[in-house]
């Protein structure tokens, strides 16, 4: 199989991953909801404007700017992409990078069009393809569900995040380039020229 269509593989069953989940949560929980796996993992529905920790800048302007932000990369990351795949690069650099993109991918898609697709019901769980949506086009809600609180004590839970697929692709992606990083990042041999 070639590396262009282990890209392309990897690509469409992360998207299809992240994407299946996040809608399979956002139309079965309500806002909040919570359902307990293992003692030390929950699936939990939020929301946020799409920055770590929910972390919000410049209001509507800040969230347009953030999303358009991300689209340029993703255009960035696809560049790196072809060219890693053009250069015969190790295997795992280009999962890793393919891995990077479809996380990014996955959550401009909630940014750009959840806000168009969803409603947001007081009560009870959101209606894909709405009559009524809660937002505007580049402005959606990113769907975060995967919570892994390791110890919870009184006053004090470790490892409070909560993600989605498209985040634990990102991470994963990062993670294997560090470990290849020496095909990752290959230093070009200066030639002394006598």
């Amino acid at each position: 199989m070639s590396k262009k269509t282990v890209a392309i593989l990897t690509i469409l069953f992360a998207l299809i991953l992240d994407q299946a989940s996040k809608i399979y949560i956002k139309t079965h929980f309500q806002y909040g909801e919570t359902v307990h796996v293992l003692s030390w993992f929950k699936l939990q529905f939020i929301e946020n404007n799409g920055m770590a920790w929910g972390f919000e800048f410049g209001g509507k302007a800040g969230k347009l700017f953030l999303t358009l932000f991300r689209v340029a990369a993703v255009f960035g990351i696809l560049y790196w992409l072809r060219n890693t795949i053009k250069r015969n690069a190790h295997i795992g650099v280009v999962i890793a990078i393919a891995l990077v993109f479809s996380g990014a991918v996955g959550n401009i898609i909630d940014s750009v069009f959840y806000g168009v697709i969803f409603d947001a019901p007081a009560h009870g769980t959101a209606t894909l393809f709405a009559e009524n949506p809660y937002g505007e086009l580049f402005y959606g809600r990113v769907v975060d569900m995967l919570y892994f609180p390791i110890y919870e004590g009184e006053s004090f839970t470790f490892f409070n995040a909560i993600f989605n697929g498209a985040d634990s692709f990102i991470t994963i992606g990062v993670l294997l380039l560090f470990l290849f990083n020496k095909q990752a990042f290959p230093k070009e041999e200066k030639q002394v020229k006598l």
